[in-house]
């Protein structure tokens, strides 16, 4: 269903996942505003990489793997104020990290496929952008570890109950959890959706000046979280939520 924003539109009818919340809450949140590189992984029909332009100054490449998918991408970025800045590639992540060896990105934002088992849908372009199976934990963290810049960071949002079996990936692909945002849905309920930013893991722990610190266990801690929610109990968006989203929404 196409959805219109402030300075942009979004036509996802050929995408198999709609524009959604949790889409907003990453594309508002995420901490590129300095980046002048941004690689949006999964962009379906364009938003993060939307929004990231309309928030950014950056040069911004989105990879798509569903050539539907990639169609509706190329075409809200051709209708937006920002086409010259972004680029649409239509291939699995794992083919553009053999082609791109040497290119590396500011910033790394993705809502990714979350489901790591279970029925999927019957739909084949909404199982896609849903299962693991189109891109595993491993396979995102890895790219993530190559494309990443030095000083980088990496966005990607998650339901909580995938959170942990993410996390225990990271220490594999030398990443650490610098930022989380806990995201409820309703006030008063318990977080259902996270935001990570990742970022390379120091290579010395003593320095006052990196984003993560070693715990006595060996692990990196995340070192700044906050809390949100999305929908007062009377269904009306929270203020906190509002004043993310803003910029992007009409009738905020």
């Amino acid at each position: 269903m196409p959805f219109t924003f402030k300075l942009f539109h979004v036509d996802d009818s050929r995408c198999g996942m709609p524009v959604s919340t949790d889409g907003v809450l990453l594309g508002a949140w995420a901490p590129l505003v300095q980046a002048k590189t941004i690689l949006d992984i999964g962009a379906g029909s364009g938003l993060l990489s939307l929004m990231a332009a309309q928030r950014s100054q950056a040069k911004i490449t989105a990879i798509e793997l569903d050539s539907h998918a990639a169609l509706d991408c190329q075409q809200n970025f051709n209708a937006s104020h920002w086409s010259e800045r972004l680029e649409v590639i239509c291939c699995d992540i794992q083919a553009y990290c053999q082609q791109a060896q040497q290119q590396q990105f500011e910033h790394i934002i993705c809502n990714p496929p979350y489901f790591a088992s279970g029925p999927q849908s019957s739909d084949a372009s909404r199982a896609t952008a849903r299962h693991t199976d189109s891109l595993s934990f491993d396979a995102l963290l890895s790219a993530i570890k190559q494309l990443l810049a030095p000083q980088g960071a990496a966005s990607l949002i998650l339901p909580t109950e995938s959170i942990k079996l993410f996390e225990s990936k990271l220490s594999q692909y030398k990443l650490t959890l610098s930022q989380r945002l806990m995201a409820s849905s309703v006030e008063g309920k318990e977080a259902n959706r996270q935001v990570l930013v990742l970022r390379h893991t120091p290579a010395t722990t003593d320095d006052s000046n990196t984003k993560a610190k070693l715990t006595v266990e060996g692990k990196f801690e995340c070192v700044s979280e906050q809390q949100l929610y999305i929908r007062q109990k009377n269904g009306q968006y929270s203020q906190a939520f509002s004043l993310l989203s803003r910029d992007f929404y009409l009738k905020l």
